[in-house]
């Protein structure tokens, strides 16, 4: 398959209606896209680890919304869950190839945002409070 870059997908593939209410890749972009979902992605581009790891890891999030994101990246095949029969019990997560490649659009995405801060910062100042 033809190397994507960032921006040029439509280019190497038809792009869906995602701006259409029914549209099937809604659900998986507000899963990659949440703030827990994003999160998590970035951790895993660092290696596999334990739920308790990335709880750690991951500052504010709970167990519950912790459990729900791994599940639904699991669900959509961005994750891998593997459970070992000890006790007590032992499960790790790990990215899968098709979790690699949405980890490195995301990991994109949050240098930008980190390498563009000041200036977001800025504008944010000169904006009158909205209650």
């Amino acid at each position: 398959m033809a190397e994507i870059e960032t921006g040029k997908l439509a280019g190497v593939m038809r792009r869906g209606d995602v701006l259409a209410a029914q549209c099937p890749s809604r659900k998986i972009l507000m899963h990659v896209t949440s703030q827990w979902g994003i999160l998590v992605l970035m951790a895993l581009m660092e290696g596999t680890h334990r739920f308790s790891e990335l709880r750690r890891k991951i500052g504010g999030v709970s167990e519950k919304m912790l459990a729900q994101t791994l599940q639904q990246l699991e669900q959509d095949g961005f994750i891998l869950r593997v459970s070992y029969p000890v006790v007590p019990p032992h499960v790790e997560y790990s990215l899968t190839p098709l979790g690699d490649g949405i980890g490195r659009h995301v990991e994109a995405l949050t240098d930008w945002i980190e390498h563009n801060l000041p200036t977001i910062v800025e504008a944010q100042a000169k904006q009158p409070a909205r209650q």
